[in-house]
């Protein structure tokens, strides 16, 4: 049975950090200041996440905002988040964002508290679905799957059209997870506009981030009429996953899914079943969260290969080499693209597609002996900050180079510097999921299209608790198919000198 995280019970509800943290006036904290409204001078509503990168910079590897009365520790050094990492004094925190999710996903495994059992007993239940042989069954899947992706690929650049990157790298993964886990077609490829699932997704998703934004008591108020298309959203995706429920109990058996094991698997150690209400939980956030950041991962690396020919040519390079002439490749054949994984690798550091995770304190502790905090004190760690913290990824962290994820580079790294699926005991159970299927997608991609950018293109990234590159479109040239002149509104395929990128948070 996995390790449980359930300990003595810590103070419940949301903790302005005066009531955590003793020596709070040591942490640094923005300049201007304004009475009630808090550190709002310069702030957006459209991008929190980037406004505390742009502040981090500013105040160090930690640091304090304020807001409508309610005080934030933000911590990204390495140093502390080690520290944070140890199992036996922090815990996962549900977070304001994460918790504003829970009227759609309640206890499932993203949004349950520590002390709710169902997170343990669905994490044991569900655990073998991902396990090395479970993963080889899915592994035909993701290929059907992006075999409908490449098809829609080909007759854009056929017709010489742009691609819409972070839509149709949505399309893949909803459909990817949707079938490898729960035996479901929503048609993405049919359709013209993005199915209900994702619309409502999206929705329920920004509203969650549109919370953080006001004061909780004026919420009802303010958002009234935004807070009645959430409630929409949610019951639209309830009744999308009872219908996807109601189909498999009707059909039977879906050769062992995650599906299967949610509706017909006991604990292999109480004999405990999930409820069918948390069934229904478990399926959202399996579906939000399983294609989610998968999507983003894939848009933010398509991106940086677009501008990095030279990066693009040598994962090709080893894609050709490890799978040869075949156009199926064995499960065993995408473990062996090590480069093309680095690519992926590097993109999560720069772009970790869930850019944050909270940790809270289970006993009165001192946070890297410095830094006093009492149980049940929390801080939120930014992974891109700490993605980029100049001490251990050097003074050039904000420039691609998948090499840095060269063995020997992984090796000489301190541990707990690299966190795209968050820590400990409640980390991703998707991560080699999502792992496998986002360096299966991007090899086949790079050994069909070369991939150009748009030269106006410059990196914009839309927040809504993930992150996702907004407006992204390329043009992906059939490798068959290439001239010695340009695509339309394109370069040739050879060496290109690299477009600039603007990153928000410089």
């Amino acid at each position: 049975m996995a390790e449980t995280t359930a300990r003595a019970a810590v103070p419940k509800g949301f903790r302005s950090a005066e009531q955590g943290w003793p020596a709070l006036h040591r942490i640094p904290r923005p300049p201007y200041r304004l009475p009630l409204l808090g550190d709002v001078v310069g702030a957006s509503r459209r991008t929190p996440v980037q406004d505390s990168l742009r502040l981090g910079r500013q105040l160090g590897p930690i640091f304090r905002r304020r807001a409508f009365g309610n005080e934030f520790v933000f911590t990204w050094g390495s140093r502390l988040v080690a520290d944070l990492a140890d199992e036996s004094r922090f815990a996962k925190h549900v977070g304001l964002g994460v918790a504003n999710l829970r009227p759609l996903a309640g206890d499932g495994l993203f949004t349950a508290y520590n002390h709710e059992p169902n997170w343990q007993l669905a994490h044991d239940v569900l655990a073998p679905g991902f396990s090395r042989e479970a993963m080889s069954g899915y592994h035909p899947m993701m290929l059907s799957v992006a075999a409908r992706l490449t098809e829609h690929w080909d007759a854009a650049a056929t017709d010489g059209r742009w691609v819409d990157v972070p839509g149709d790298m949505t399309k893949l993964t909803l459909e990817t997870i949707a079938r490898t886990g729960f035996g479901h077609d929503f048609g993405s490829f049919e359709r013209s506009r993005p199915h209900p699932f994702v619309t409502s997704m999206v929705g329920a998703l920004s509203h969650a981030q549109r919370l953080n934004n006001v004061p909780p008591p004026l919420a009802p108020l303010l958002l009234r009429r935004a807070g009645r298309r959430n409630a929409e959203d949610i019951a639209r995706l309830g009744h999308i996953v009872d219908e996807v429920v109601r189909r498999r109990r009707a059909d039977g058996h879906g050769d062992g899914d995650l599906l299967d094991r949610m509706l017909e698997t006991a604990h292999p150690v109480t004999g405990e079943r999930l409820s069918p209400e948390n069934v229904r939980r478990q399926v959202i956030t399996f579906l939000v969260a399983g294609h989610e950041t998968t999507s983003g991962a894939l848009s933010f690396a398509l991106h940086y290969l677009s501008l990095h020919p030279e990066v693009a040519d040598r994962a090709r390079a080893e894609v050709d080499r490890v799978w040869g002439d075949t156009d199926t490749p064995a499960y065993e054949q995408v473990a062996r693209l090590r480069y093309v994984r680095r690519v992926l690798d590097e993109s999560l550091r720069l772009w970790p597609t869930a850019p944050a995770y909270s940790r809270e304190a289970t006993q009165d502790t001192v946070l890297a002996d410095e830094h006093p905090m009492r149980r049940g004190a929390w801080t939120l760690v930014l992974i891109p900050m700490l993605h980029r913290d100049p001490e251990v990824w050097g003074a050039d962290a904000d420039r691609f180079d998948p090499d840095r994820f060269d063995p020997a580079a992984v090796r000489s790294r301190p541990p707990h510097t690299y966190k795209p699926f968050g820590t400990g005991a409640r980390a991703c159970i998707g991560r080699q999921f999502a792992l496998h299927e986002a360096t299966l997608v991007l090899a086949l991609l790079l050994r069909r299209y070369d991939l150009h950018p748009d030269p106006s293109y410059r990196l914009r990234v839309t927040e809504r608790l993930t992150l996702m590159p907004e407006g992204l479109r390329l043009r992906a040239v059939r490798r068959s198919a290439r001239r010695a002149d340009p695509p339309p509104g394109g370069r040739t395929a050879g060496p290109r000198p690299e477009a600039p990128v603007v990153h928000p948070i410089e």
